[in-house]
């Protein structure tokens, strides 16, 4: 599929589904093709996010337990220094 800058801004949804259908393609800018979108594929024998060593490296971290208090935690205490 050909594509200009212009249709990247009206029509993503038109891109994107090509995408999906493992299309790849050719941007132009003013007539000259600049760049392609090549969809991604798996590679074999891919590890998943699961699987990888961060998933899940702080699990144990009792501060952490609730997401969200941690998270209110740390904002708290940002505008009592001014």
């Amino acid at each position: 599929m050909k594509a200009t800058f212009l249709d990247l801004r009206r029509n993503p949804r038109k891109i994107l589904e090509a995408i999906e259908r493992n299309e790849t393609i050719t941007l132009s800018k003013r007539g000259r093709e600049i760049a392609y979108i090549v969809p991604k594929k798996k590679a074999k024998g891919a590890v998943s996010l699961k699987d990888s060593p961060a998933f899940g490296m702080w699990k144990d971290r009792a501060d952490m337990a609730d997401p969200a208090g941690y998270v209110r935690r740390m904002r708290k205490g940002r505008f009592s220094d001014f």
